[in-house]
């Protein structure tokens, strides 16, 4: 009996075939363990698959995605998910991505309701309202997509650095630094946003001199 979404079965078909052509112990090692160093928090637009972008195969990333790459305190699914890579997977390095031209970051910028995701923008509301003054520079609406895009995904590493389980890690030593950046769907290419964060003692002095950074080239673009 076929099935109604044959053509994504038999495109897995072929991809399963041409890799197995060009490792057949693909598989085979694949499937005994993961053992990523990186956890990906990113937003669920899907024109950003996260291994596919970094050009890294299956097993490489960890990934945890919601509607504009958001990290709240009350959200056990991304919790979860931070716990289990940090705790057992023992990962070296969490990455939030955002994504120029997001959807969700652009209803906030214009106030637009969408429906039951409007209560989850609210923490995107937040960062635009925390960081009204950046936003209200900006003459056009691409820069202040741009811009929030940013500064969200900033927030959302001091978000990511101030749950129990980073900072338990940190205390015990264990190797683990958190970063943002943002990703270009005009030309493919990831931006390093400046944040990287590796314990407690260094989150706020990085997260200031990301903001810096930020507001410096967005001078350098004027």
């Amino acid at each position: 009996m076929s099935s109604p979404l044959q053509d994504l079965i038999d495109s897995n078909r072929r991809w399963s075939a041409s890799v197995t052509q060009a490792d057949p112990k693909f598989f085979e090692r694949l499937a005994k363990q993961q053992s990523p160093k990186y956890l990906w928090i990113g937003c669920s637009d899907s024109r950003v698959p996260a291994t596919q972008i970094v050009d890294l195969p299956p097993g490489e990333i960890f990934v945890q995605r919601n509607v504009a790459n958001v990290v709240a305190h009350t959200d056990l699914n991304c919790l979860s998910t931070i716990q289990f890579a940090v705790d057992v997977l023992k990962v070296e390095h969490i990455i939030v991505v955002g994504h120029y031209g997001c959807g969700g970051v652009q209803a906030v910028l214009d106030e637009r309701r969408l429906g039951l995701v409007d209560n989850w923008l609210r923490h995107v509301g937040d960062v635009a309202h925390k960081h009204v003054d950046k936003l209200a520079t900006l003459d056009s609406m691409p820069l202040r997509n741009m811009r929030l895009c940013e500064l969200n995904a900033i927030e959302q590493v001091v978000n990511v650095g101030q749950t129990t389980i980073v900072m338990d890690a940190w205390d015990r030593g264990q190797p683990l630094s958190v970063h943002a950046w943002c990703y270009s769907l005009s030309n493919g290419h990831m931006h390093d946003l400046g944040m990287h964060v590796s314990s407690r003692e260094s989150l706020r002095p990085n997260y200031e001199q990301a903001l810096q950074l930020l507001m410096r080239n967005a001078r350098e673009l004027r």
